[in-house]
């Protein structure tokens, strides 16, 4: 009797191991190909979103720039300002096609100096200033700016028109008058009278009363 209560222990405790081991197995096997499908669809759902989301990023760029008909007015805008140039400068050009002799204005103050060349009908040819050459402040009334503005209209007067000979008129009492008219003939042109025009008070204005101390 023994031995029979000892053989069904035995069979007993197997089937229960058999199946411990059954259902240990069975569940690890099903729950990683359950989270491998959510995340296969969570993957795909990220997809997804991400294509609307560069879809949307895509219109939203499109929208900033500019649109057609305002970029054509703005190609026509610049087409026509080129066009006026042109025509300006043709019409110069037709009026004035050469002038060998012509006038030199020189404007000499204590900020600045300004040269314009012109004919003898006083129609302008050329002219620049220390702003133009790129001077700024003090610099602007220099005798080296003044020279360096000179030799700029000088040059701009001898290619597009062909000048020679200048009569100069000078104004103002700056520091780059001197420097002016001498850079006149070191560029290439002779210098055939020199006068100074300055204006210069002749009892116009009344003084001031002497101040009380």
């Amino acid at each position: 009797m023994s031995d029979e209560k000892n053989t069904t222990a035995a069979e007993n405790e197997a089937a229960a191991t058999e199946e411990k081991r059954e259902t240990k197995e069975q569940v690890p096997v099903e729950a990683p190909n359950l989270e491998a499908t959510k995340t296969k669809t969570d993957e795909s759902l990220d997809l997804d979103e991400k294509e609307e989301l560069s879809s949307n990023f895509s219109m939203d760029s499109g929208s900033e720039e500019l649109p057609e008909e305002i970029k054509q007015k703005l190609e026509k805008n610049k087409q026509a300002r080129a066009k006026k140039k042109l025509i300006k400068k043709r019409k110069k050009k037709s009026t004035l096609d050469s002038v060998k002799v012509g006038r030199a204005y020189i404007n000499a103050t204590y900020n600045n100096t300004m040269v314009s060349l012109t004919d003898n009908s006083g129609n302008v040819i050329s002219w620049a200033s220390a702003g133009v050459a790129g001077f700024k402040g003090a610099k602007k009334a220099t005798p080296y700016a003044a020279s360096i503005i000179t030799k700029i209209a000088c040059q701009k007067a001898k290619e597009e028109y062909g000048l020679e000979e200048v009569s100069v008129f000078v104004s103002g009492v700056g520091t780059g008058r001197e420097s002016a008219i001498r850079s006149l003939n070191a560029n290439g042109l002779n210098v055939t009278a020199i006068k100074d025009t300055t204006p210069v008070p002749h009892n116009g204005c009344r003084p001031k009363k002497p101040r009380r101390v």
